[in-house]
């Protein structure tokens, strides 16, 4: 009985090597990467235990059902496979705990069974996912009796006759059954996605870190961007294979919920197609589209009416980052959208059309608005502003960010200016010398001009002295802290909620919290998932308001107020309008006003029609506390 569990526990290890080949010979198509095995290796369990489990445990009963069957299984077979070996002794305590092990695993694939029946929810893929219980239940139930029997009676002689046949024909079938999931596809993640743990893109990640920043292309490099599957690097198409289809980025897509073309786990699976080792996609498909059954192949274009993604969903995204915040294997979405939109943007010039007016603008004029350089400091025209000259030295430099062409940030400017003043802070701004700082570009994939507007400022902070930045425009926080730096411009940098949140703590700032009504914070992208920022807006709020409510999605699962990532250029069809979205999370929680600390935030939630909770910058709530004060 022994031998005949652990022969084929190995023979079943040997057909899974054998049915994880083709993934390996994918991947080997792509692009060279640089890898440091062993510490990655070494950090696997760690990574495995903390990071994944922590998303994972984010569904109620998820972590649970996760730990029972993968747990139960893995150690149940590894104790299993022990028992072989020569300086193994197989007693029946240890085919007890075998026994232990299986039953907790037949527990877990129950709880399996229980996710998709009697009605499996819209955000789990079907197909060959039902059979994920099945076998599960079969191995588990066989290893199970087996060691049972072992336990009790010792694993000498062959007796217990159809109880014996009966665990071995389970745990064959259910073996079989695995292995061909691993073949088909709901099993690859436990291969794809432990070589993805190892061998992550931003490793950085892990153990609680931030690592958001897009990483430069080389200008000069004969390929841009991602074109076909191979011009992704090996690990990347890792990635790909790693998805459980879960749907956890499915209901946190601020596009899908929308109705726009985009569904972020249709696109990893379309992406899977485009490397051509995808069975039919049985899961929601992007709205508006249907599922990837176009041409495919590791050489054969990604995007195209024809191809595995339609270029449609490419440019709903507003790259917000909240699929790769709940996703439980730390998938990289955005950068793979990013990288498809270079190969779009760099090697074809096929970009949408409002989006491909803004560049040209933006590439015409410096900024996005077309206006005079001149003209962005004009809110602040009564304020007497000092402008830092070449050569000239300050404490802070405010940098006003494109949103300063338009009156209504203007007012918040406005706010912001006051309270450094009243701060006594020695403080200027960069007057016409300043310009874009190129994030909209690099979010669409116009990565040359990014570079060359990121160069351009470089330069003229080169010949200025000051001691750090402050800017009420996360998407300028954002790319002059954390990707300026990969281009020579290193600077301490500070969203104006740090900056007020450190005043109002140091004394500085003294406010009386305002009857303002119902207040509620609305996270922008990137300030919270981008940079983990979540606390200082809070308690500055807290401090000039006196009723502060929190919406249903909020700090690093708030919803995105669709003006990231191009979205509002690229002229993306929808059924919906995701500010329309937020805006009734808002008012759910009797939210009679809500605070923002971004000026696309502003526009886009102040563009909601109807009756709807005012939007207020969060400086001008606080330079009321402070005028009541």
């Amino acid at each position: 009985m022994t031998g005949f569990a652990a022969g084929l526990v190995w023979l079943l290890c040997c057909a899974a090597v054998l049915a994880v080949m083709p993934y390996v010979a994918r991947w080997r198509q792509g692009r060279p990467a640089p890898i440091d095995w062993r510490a990655g290796l070494v950090a696997l369990p760690r990574r495995y235990l903390r990071d994944v489990h922590d998303v994972v445990e984010r569904r109620p009963g998820t972590g649970r059902m996760h730990a029972l069957t993968a747990g139960g299984l893995l150690a149940g077979l590894g104790l299993v496979l022990l028992t072989s070996l020569p300086f193994a002794r197989a007693s029946r305590l240890l085919w007890a705990g075998i026994t232990v092990f299986a039953a907790l695993g037949f527990v877990g694939s129950v709880l399996v069974w229980r996710r998709r029946w009697p009605r499996r929810p819209s955000w789990l893929s079907g197909g060959a996912f039902y059979g994920l219980a099945p076998a599960l239940a079969c191995c588990t139930a066989g290893l199970g009796l087996l060691a049972l029997w072992s336990a009790l009676y010792g694993p000498g002689p062959e007796q217990g006759g159809a109880v014996i046949w009966l665990g071995r024909a389970l745990l064959a079938l259910g073996g079989v059954g695995l292995v061909w999931l691993l073949a088909a596809g709901p099993m690859k993640h436990a291969f794809a996605g432990s070589t993805w743990l190892v061998a992550h893109t931003r490793p950085g990640r892990f153990g609680g870190g931030r690592d958001t920043a897009l990483r430069p292309l080389d200008l000069n490099a004969p390929m841009l961007g991602s074109v076909t599957p191979s011009d992704f690097s090996w690990n990347v198409l890792a990635s790909f294979d790693a998805c459980i289809q879960c749907g956890r980025c499915e209901q946190a897509c601020p596009a899908f919920a929308a109705g726009q073309r985009l569904n972020p786990k249709a696109l990893v699976q379309g992406l899977v197609h485009a490397m051509g080792g995808a069975p039919a996609y049985k899961g929601s498909p992007a709205p508006l589209a249907s599922a990837a059954s176009g041409a495919c192949g590791m050489h054969h274009p990604i995007v195209g009416a024809d191809a595995s993604i339609h270029p449609d969903t490419l440019w709903a995204c507003t790259t917000c980052r909240a699929c790769v915040q709940e996703c439980p294997m730390m998938i990289e979405h955005v950068d793979a959208i990013v990288d498809m939109r270079r190969g779009q943007a760099l090697m074809h010039g096929a970009v949408r059309p409002g989006a491909a007016r803004a560049l040209r603008t933006l590439r015409d004029t410096g900024n996005l608005a077309g206006r005079p350089p001149a003209e962005r400091a004009d809110a602040l025209a009564m304020l007497d502003v000092p402008v830092l000259a070449e050569g000239g030295e300050t404490d802070i430099l405010l940098w006003l960010g494109d949103g300063a062409f338009e009156r209504r940030y203007g007012q918040s400017l406005q706010a912001l200016v006051k309270l450094m003043q009243r701060a006594g802070l020695r403080f200027a701004i960069l007057g016409e010398a300043e310009t874009d700082c190129g994030d909209l570009a690099r979010r669409l994939g116009d990565e040359a001009t990014f570079q060359a507007l990121a160069h351009d400022v470089i330069a003229t902070l080169a010949v200025r002295r000051f001691s750090r930045i402050v800017t009420a425009d996360p998407h300028a926080f954002h790319a002059l802290a954390n990707e300026y730096p990969a281009l020579g411009g290193a600077w301490q940098v500070q969203h104006h909620t740090a900056l007020l949140d450190e005043l109002v703590d140091a004394g500085r700032l003294k406010l009386s919290p305002q009857a303002t009504g119902t207040v509620a914070w609305h996270d922008p992208c990137y300030l919270a998932r981008y940079n983990g920022q979540v606390d200082a807006p809070r308690r500055l709020l807290r401090a000039a308001c006196q009723n502060v409510v929190e919406m249903e999605r909020h700090g690093l699962r708030a919803m995105c107020c669709g003006g990231g990532g191009g979205n509002p250029v690229s002229d993306v069809d929808a059924q919906e309008r995701i500010p329309d979205l937020r805006m009734a999370q808002a008012r759910q929680v009797g939210a009679q006003m809500v605070a923002v600390g971004c000026p696309g935030c502003t526009a886009m939630l102040e563009g909601v029609v109807g009756d709807r909770p005012e939007v207020r910058d969060i400086a001008e709530l606080v330079l009321d506390a402070v005028v009541a004060s």
